[in-house]
Parts: structure tokens; sequence; C-alpha cells
């Protein structure tokens, strides 16, 4: 496991220290938590360019056209 500092400002540090108790969790934790929120939603995207690269431009836009037809396009 890797340790890491950062430096906050003062009050910054202090409503996140709020922010985990309110939680019941600790500072550490609540870190955890958004490093692996973070890395989700960059994982998601980097899939979905990964598969917009390799998609079909005109299909995909077919697609929508039938849901548009289909549900109403608002």
């Amino acid at each position: 496991m890797s340790t890491l500092t950062i430096r906050l400002p003062d009050d910054q540090h202090e409503r996140l220290k709020a922010l985990a108790e309110s939680q019941g969790i600790s500072l550490n934790k609540l870190f955890e938590a958004f490093s692996t929120k973070a890395l989700a939603e960059f994982d998601a995207e980097t899939r979905f360019k990964l598969r917009a690269a390799r998609g079909d431009k005109t299909l995909g836009l077919d697609i929508l056209d039938k849901l548009d037809r289909h549900y109403g396009s608002k």
C-alpha cells in the first residue's frame, strides 16, 4: 500500500474531516472512496471512447432515429 501526502487549505481539510465523520468513516477511507469513484468514471469513459472509435456512426445514428420515432423526440 502506498502513502500519499496532499496539501489542502485548512478550511477544506476541516470540511472534509466533517464529511468523513458524518459518514462514519475515516478521512483516509473518504479519499479512498473518492479515488475509487474517479477511477471508475475514468475507466467507463475510456471504454466508451474505445467502443466509439470502433463503432459505425451511421448505424448509431440510425438507432437513435429509431428510438426517437418510437418514443417521440422532445
